[in-house]
């Protein structure tokens, strides 16, 4: 079985049938840019070139970079534009998509079905917490396999500031930051903070810095969860919106 699923981010929009027996992308994905000002109309347009890159007529699940009340409703936009907030993002991107059935998810929560049900996190019972570093932090909290969903644990606050803007992968690039600097003072920070909140059994780390754990990972000391990259790696969201998708469809 096929879903279309499209994962909005900070930097670009990206989407692609995704396999749902497998759990992963049936196509090579296709992105755009996401727009400067992210506007709603201006992303839906965006997400519209994705779906229609592939010819797709069938249900599209969409992630979108903050919280998502009811498969529909926006009601924090930190890495877009603010006049997302209280938009009816299902019935603006279907009518964007010529009426295809669309639902709407928080990306971080997207992610972490995908890792919960076919990556890192498959089998795992207990507290498990799942970081998205890109542009912000996202989160996707987990007990015993079950979503406690929007937790947005990258606005907790880290030395006076959103967590996000002292140590998601942006942060790093804004700041000229060495891998390892950004691990030991930023990241190792943040997760011991999010580990004294939640006791976790175990952390999986997802967004593109996923494909370089092998910077990072090692310098993170101190921490009592076991630390993971995430094995879908960049494409989590896509695949996690698809999942959702499916079971609403």
């Amino acid at each position: 079985m096929q879903i279309f699923g499209v994962d909005i981010g900070g930097s670009g929009i990206k989407g692609a049938p995704v396999d749902l027996d497998r759990g992963d992308l049936a196509q090579e994905r296709h992105k755009v840019l996401t727009p400067h000002p992210a506007t709603p109309d201006a992303v839906a347009d965006g997400v519209r070139q994705v779906v229609e890159h592939f010819g797709w007529t069938g249900p599209v699940g969409v992630t979108f970079p903050g919280v998502v009340t009811g498969g529909a409703t926006i009601r924090t936009a930190a890495n877009v534009d603010k006049s997302w907030i209280d938009t009816d993002a299902r019935v603006l991107l279907g009518e964007r998509l010529g009426g295809l059935p669309v639902t709407v998810v928080n990306d971080a929560d997207a992610a972490g079905v995908a890792e919960m049900s076919f990556g890192a996190g498959r089998g795992r019972k207990g507290t498990v917490v799942v970081l998205t570093f890109g542009t912000g932090i996202g989160s996707a909290v987990f007990t015993d396999g079950v979503l406690v969903p929007n937790t947005e644990l990258g606005h907790l606050e880290l030395d006076g500031h959103d967590a996000e803007k002292r140590a998601a992968a942006k942060a790093r690039e804004d700041d000229d930051l060495t891998w390892q600097h950004w691990a030991q003072h930023r990241v190792r920070i943040y997760l011991a903070h999010v580990e004294m909140l939640f006791s976790p059994e175990l952390f999986v780390i997802g967004g593109g810095v996923s494909r370089k754990a092998h910077k990072w990972l090692p310098h993170i000391e101190g921490i009592k969860a076991e630390i993971v990259p995430a094995q879908l790696q960049n494409n989590a969201g896509i695949v996690g919106a698809a999942m959702r998708a499916a079971t609403r469809s």
